[in-house]
């Protein structure tokens, strides 16, 4: 497969990874542009092309990570009508309350959480884009589940289909 081929067949998935990461569009593609750049010129160095999207989601993780140091996005974010808590999980409310919450998570956090339940990937396949272990994805999964939990309350996050 060629760079051409991976950008365009791959490119609708990655946005959306990124968008996810990143709660807003802009910034969604600039993660991706940037993303691609890097898979771009590090093409010849991937020993396998299948591995071409983990490494690219890989990027797009790290990139976001680094923007959200360097450049607070939770001071981006909006945060006007949104409620104090959603009256009824199957209200829209409780959605776009979700939504609100998954954007304060820590980076890594909200990384693994939308791989995990998102982009409905493994755990060992969420360990390979985050670069890092198994037992960290879990914890990180965990430790962000208790966060949401504890902001939404359980039947918020179980009627996401986020559970352990």
């Amino acid at each position: 497969m060629s760079f051409g081929d991976f950008a365009t067949s791959r490119h609708g998935a990655l946005y959306r990874y990124a968008y996810l990461l990143a709660g807003d569009r802009g910034l969604a593609e600039d993660l991706v542009q940037e993303a691609l750049v890097k898979t771009y010129v590090g093409w010849h160095r991937l020993r396998d092309p299948n591995n071409a999207e983990a490494y690219t989601r890989r990027v797009i993780t790290t990139t976001a990570i680094g923007w959200w140091r360097r450049k607070s996005w939770r001071a981006e974010l909006p945060n006007d009508d949104v409620p104090d808590r959603p009256a009824d999980p199957d209200d829209v409310t409780a959605r776009v309350w979700l939504w609100h919450e998954l954007q304060k998570l820590p980076p890594r956090q909200r990384a693994a959480l939308v791989l995990r339940y998102y982009e409905d990937l493994t755990e060992s396949q969420t360990a390979e884009v985050l670069g890092c272990s198994v037992g960290t994805v879990k914890s990180q999964v965990s430790d962000a589940l208790k966060k949401l939990r504890t902001r939404l309350g359980s039947d918020v996050v179980l009627k996401a289909g986020m559970t352990e």
